[in-house]
């Protein structure tokens, strides 16, 4: 007993707008503890509507449909939803004057047109729309079906599903539990090789453990389901915790966390600070450090040393070894760490120096070659290289860089004070 999500919009299928009704839906769904296994795009097209509704009807015993209640010509989804379930449109009367009273609140007039979404299939239930003039349809065309449909207006779909359709749906019994997840969030491990240790937990009913990876971040999605949310955390605590142990290092945080704001957390709970010298990544690093609420009380700033001159003269790079090396290189990228660390009195200094493309790499030097370096409260200073591919865009090279110049810093606050 599954829902399904079916967003009509030829403007969908195009780019022109994204998709923010399915993962609202999505997201309501699992509050209710109400499965749900597919979602579909479909455009403004009767035919294809109705090969849609074909499958869903045969899967789901929820359909839930935003989008193509309005007054125009393409708006077909009621006439098309009662045609394929041969059932005639009705016409309701209080729909007309409640579309009527909306217009003149607005001062403007009614047009013949909007008459159309006054058309309900005959023993439907109409789904008001407190805010527009699109009203939607709770309906049960056959048995252990029901079918749902709002506009595609986010703001008046989520208050019309949040009134009517979520107390609607638990009075029908629906959402007596919850699903209830967390995501751990790692990196410097890839999907493959992290799937490959935890494989025996994707086996598992309840919870269930499921993996995806983004831009270099790997992440295991925990869910159980349960009565309560508290009831599901119990579920889900120890699995968590040997996900965890298993990982190791890998592991940075859970749910919202992110590297800067999991470094921050260290660097506070340490009562120390750092600075970032950066050449590549041109801020990038510093600003991922301070979009996280509080950063002014543990990173006291940073240097954008992009050409060599003001590596020479803020940083105290050897101009020798900017001649012998290079501005990549591990040597420039220690001194980078350790004169941010010096000029800015702080306990860590963090460098990146590096090509980020597209031009400036050579076969020695090709783009996506960086060298981080992290200069420690003990006056040690690492270097860690990295080859990020020629393939990788600028963007990516940059955000990577930051990221993974975080991970270090994180790491080594971990051997140290943990």
């Amino acid at each position: 007993m599954s829902a399904e999500i079916i967003c009509v919009g030829t403007e969908l299928l195009l780019g022109d707008i994204l998709n923010t009704n399915a993962q609202f839906l999505a997201l309501e769904l699992a509050d209710l503890g109400i499965p749900h296994y597919y979602q579909t795009v479909v455009g403004d097209n009767p035919s294809r509507l109705k090969q849609v509704l074909a499958m869903a009807c045969d899967r789901s015993a929820i359909l839930i449909f935003t989008g193509g209640l309005g007054p125009t010509p393409d708006d077909l989804t009621t006439e098309t939803i009662a045609d394929f379930f041969g059932v005639p449109l009705i016409e309701q009367v209080d729909i007309i004057e409640d579309i009527a009273r909306k217009f003149a609140q607005r001062g403007r007039q009614m047009t013949a047109n909007n008459h159309k979404q006054a058309l309900i299939p005959e023993g439907a239930k109409v789904l008001p729309n407190p805010k527009g003039t699109a009203p939607g349809i709770i309906w049960h065309p056959r048995p252990g079906l029901t079918i749902l449909t709002f506009p595609g207006v986010p703001s008046e779909m989520q208050r019309m599903w949040r009134e009517t359709a979520v107390p609607y749906l638990k009075g029908q019994g629906w959402g007596q539990q919850i699903i209830y997840s967390q995501t751990l969030r790692f990196w410097g491990i890839g999907e493959s090789a992290l799937a490959e240790k935890v494989a025996s937990f994707f086996d598992l009913t309840n919870p269930t453990v499921a993996p995806y990876a983004s831009q270099g971040e790997v992440r295991l999605r925990v869910s159980a389901r349960a009565p309560s949310q508290g009831e599901a955390v119990q579920v889900i605590e120890p699995v968590v915790k040997q996900l965890r142990q298993i990982a190791g290092a890998d592991y940075f945080g859970v749910d919202t966390d992110t590297l800067a704001s999991v470094v921050g957390q260290l660097l506070t709970d340490a009562n120390q600070t750092v600075s970032v010298a950066e050449s590549c990544t041109g801020g990038g690093l510093g600003s991922m450090l301070t979009a996280v609420p509080g950063s002014s009380d543990y990173f006291l700033g940073g240097i954008i040393s992009y050409s060599n001159d003001v590596k020479v003269s803020l940083l105290g790079i050897k101009s020798s070894d900017l001649d012998k090396w290079g501005a990549v290189s591990k040597p420039v990228a220690q001194q980078m760490a350790l004169g941010v660390r010096s000029r800015l009195t702080t306990d860590w200094g963090v460098s990146i120096t590096g090509i980020a493309g597209p031009g400036g790499g050579n076969e020695s030097k090709p783009v996506g070659l960086v060298y981080i370096g992290l200069a420690t409260p003990d006056d040690r200073v690492e270097c860690f290289k990295y080859n990020f591919g020629r393939d990788r865009d600028r963007a990516s090279v940059r955000h990577w860089s930051a990221c993974y110049a975080l991970d270090q810093l994180r790491r080594r606050l971990l051997e140290q004070y943990h």
